[in-house]
């Protein structure tokens, strides 16, 4: 990461977030460099970064988490709570608890004096209440606007406080693509945390970032297939605490369970600590499973081992792979999770011959360009929406294409009857050589047993008239210029 990386994913080259259309297109105009950027004139359901930036530390043990905001801008952390305390109960953990969330409630009368003596109270009342060792505190797009200086807040209470005070700059206007949420809180654990701090290394620890999302049986697979190369793992900030923090610029590698969550941050701990990185693509199926495991084995020094146990993994997993694709060989699919998530589980789907016909990501760049020249060379040209959430697009395209199994975030899709299987999903395996046969197995067994979706369209109505679906799905993007470069 640069110093002066602003957290801003837009910022990137050649990164765009509201697109549609042909896989072929698409990947043709992106190599030709003549993909126009567009907007959405109506659009539903966003995903912000402020969300973001919570959900990936809210698993964090002896935290409190303050949201400088009004009490609205924390009602989609239901999903992280959910998943944290599932999380708790499958490690064994007796007394589940909550995460300690402190909302600041800015209203119409802040918005026009300010909100800090809130802020200020939130922290005494987050140090009184819990005694933490850090408090985080997100900022909002209500906060960002009306000017709260966060940072001069942290500078004059921190003198006073036993906790670490981390400010993190997520307003949720400053970026369309939520993946820069990820990013904003890890620049706050770099300069408020980390800071410049140098220690011993530990020889065979991996720095392993993680979001909550991640489940326990994926946590326990990505530690077997680690430990057999000798190696031991640094959760960051997937159920760790201060402590593992402090221990990231021991490590001797670092990698990411997704290919978005911590990519710019592992840079920085390359050009800060030396630590090499591995930025391959997310564990999910045979081959990228392969490709995540030699990515970590090769800067680990380890090349020789991955082989080895890569070949007894193959001998092990293979046949059960060839008894499930007799199941689902030939099925259609619809696939849609984060930019890691999806393009991960369309390169699963070719374990078991399934058909991709429509893919739903939230950015498309160079890696994903990469993935979709793949997976144009596996199937025939497919409908892939570029999309930070917009179920009215999702259903709209699911209900023209009518795959056989819908592979994603699944409530819009079963109100259609279609076996759907959830691919972000923090209670149930996905990743690894096991992850790939309980998906597998979780498929067909959906198609096989469709019974609740099929009672559940008949009961349940999508929220839009029906002239929708015989709309153009993407009518609503309007690309800045013409395309010139067209196939």
């Amino acid at each position: 990461m640069p110093e002066t990386y602003s957290g801003i994913r837009e910022r990137r080259p050649e990164t765009y977030n509201d697109l549609g259309g042909s896989s072929e297109e698409l990947a043709y105009s992106f190599e030709k460099k003549c993909l126009k950027a567009a907007d959405r004139t109506f659009a539903q359901g966003l995903q912000c970064q402020e969300i973001n930036s919570m959900a990936a530390l809210m698993s964090l043990d002896d935290a409190v988490f303050i949201a400088h905001s009004p009490q609205g801008c924390v009602g989609c952390t239901v999903m992280a709570v959910d998943m944290y305390r599932v999380g708790q109960a499958h490690r064994g953990v007796k007394y589940i608890r909550n995460p300690h969330i402190i909302v600041t409630n800015l209203d119409s009368d802040d918005i026009v004096f300010g909100g800090g003596k809130k802020l200020v109270r939130a922290i005494h009342q987050a140090e009184e209440r819990y005694a933490p060792k850090l408090i985080f505190i997100y900022a909002s797009c209500a906060s960002g606007m009306i000017g709260d200086d966060l940072d001069g807040i942290v500078e004059n209470e921190q003198a006073n406080s036993k906790a670490i005070l981390v400010p993190v700059h997520c307003e949720g206007f400053k970026s369309k693509i939520c993946a820069s949420g990820f990013d904003s809180a890890f620049i706050s654990i770099s300069k408020y945390i980390l800071k410049d701090r140098h220690v011993p290394k530990i020889p065979g620890l991996v720095n392993l970032f993680a979001p909550t999302t991640v489940s326990y049986k994926d946590q326990l697979e990505m530690e077997r297939m680690l430990g057999q190369l000798g190696l031991t793992v640094n959760y960051i900030p997937f159920y760790g605490s201060l402590e593992s923090i402090l221990k990231i610029p021991a490590a001797s590698a670092s990698t990411s369970i997704c290919k978005v969550f911590a990519d710019e941050f592992m840079i920085e701990l390359k050009r800060k600590y030396g630590i090499p990185y591995s930025h391959t693509v997310m564990p999910i199926g045979v081959r990228n499973t392969d490709a995540w495991f030699r990515g970590i084995a090769k800067v680990a020094g380890k090349e020789k081992e991955a082989e080895e146990i890569i070949a007894r993994e193959h001998e092990r997993i293979l046949p059960l792979v060839a008894r499930i694709r007799k199941r689902l060989e030939g099925k259609r699919v619809f696939i849609c999770g984060g930019t890691g998530r999806s393009f991960a589980a369309a390169a699963l789907i070719d374990d078991f011959g399934m058909k991709l016909v429509g893919l739903e990501t939230p950015t498309y760049n160079q890696d994903a360009q990469t993935d979709i020249e793949y997976l144009n060379g596996i199937h025939k040209d497919f409908v892939v929406d570029v999309a930070n959430m917009e179920p009215f697009e999702q259903v709209n395209i699911v209900n023209r294409l009518k795959p056989d199994v819908f592979i994603g975030v699944p409530e819009w899709s079963a109100r259609f009857g279609i076996p759907t299987t959830h691919v972000l999903d923090g209670k149930r395996p996905t990743m690894g050589y096991d992850g790939l046969l309980y998906l597998g197995n979780k498929m067909a067994d959906q198609i096989e047993n469709p019974g609740f979706n099929v009672k559940l369209a008949a009961h349940a109505r999508l929220p839009y008239r029906e002239s929708w679906y015989s709309e153009d799905p993407f009518k609503y993007i309007k690309a800045a210029g013409e395309n010139t470069c067209r196939k």
